[in-house]
């Protein structure tokens, strides 16, 4: 089983087209990275993927275990097993970190059943402090005045809680120091399993000496135009983009 995304062509709404033909798949078990230029569709490619407004769908398909992922709400992706790390997590005042995961919880159960809250709490907890996290997060406002380091680790904090089977992580990097990256890429590899599978969207090998994918793409002007492993994050390292340019003007 796998995510699998053909020959997608999506763009802005009412705006200029930004993914021109991509073509992805992601069997289970497997962590894949994409790398490119800033402009190159990356975020759009993950928000498109998770059902955001202010994009729409041209052309090709995307199928998540054999379903149709764009026949699907946005709820419906996430209960169905499809999960986004934000580049710019979102402010929910009012609405303790707790309340929101448990709520988020609850909705995913039948409506007859109630969440284990002493369950809950002691999962809660358990993350928490796998991740470094104090717990008074727990009463806090869902990412109210925390820093762009906190952000990061409690987005990741609620990956670990909803249990996806697919998570795509838009630029979790962006804003860690390197104490905060270690601790968040050991999050993200204690999830590694064979019923799950990663997408990680990153400009920098850093991320990626930490959470090392099987798979690395390069996305370039809304297309995939390079496919390798491992290796590919060291070239780019040292050459930067300017081969894709080249190659692919």
């Amino acid at each position: 089983m796998s995510l699998i995304i053909k020959d997608l062509y999506a763009r802005v709404k009412d705006g200029a087209e930004i993914l021109k033909g991509v073509n992805l798949n992601i069997p289970k078990g497997e962590v894949h990275a994409i790398m490119g230029p800033n402009g190159s569709g990356k975020s759009t490619l993950s928000k498109v993927l998770c059902g955001h407004p202010d994009y729409e769908v041209t052309g090709g398909s995307a199928e998540m275990d054999g379903q149709d992922l764009f026949s699907l709400s946005v709820d419906e992706r996430s209960r169905a097993g499809l999960f986004l790390a934000f580049q710019y997590p979102v402010e929910v005042p009012g609405v303790s970190n707790a309340n929101f995961m448990r709520a988020a919880l609850q909705a995913r159960l039948p409506k007859e059943e109630e969440l284990d809250a002493v369950a809950f709490y002691k999962n809660l907890r358990a993350r928490m402090k796998q991740l470094g996290m104090d717990p008074k997060f727990t009463a806090r406002a869902v990412n109210e005045g925390f820093s762009g380091g906190e952000k990061k680790r409690n987005d990741v904090l609620q990956m670990m809680m909803l249990d996806p089977t697919y998570a795509i992580l838009d630029e979790t990097d962006s804003g860690l120091d390197v104490d905060a990256l270690r601790i968040v890429s050991e999050g993200v590899n204690a999830m590694r399993a064979p019923y799950r599978s990663f997408l990680v969207i990153t400009h920098y090998k850093r991320l990626l000496d930490y959470i090392r994918p099987d798979v690395v793409h390069v996305l370039y002007n809304g297309r995939i135009v390079k496919t390798a492993g491992y290796d590919l994050v060291d070239y780019i390292e040292e050459h930067g983009f300017d081969f894709v340019k080249e190659e692919h003007p």
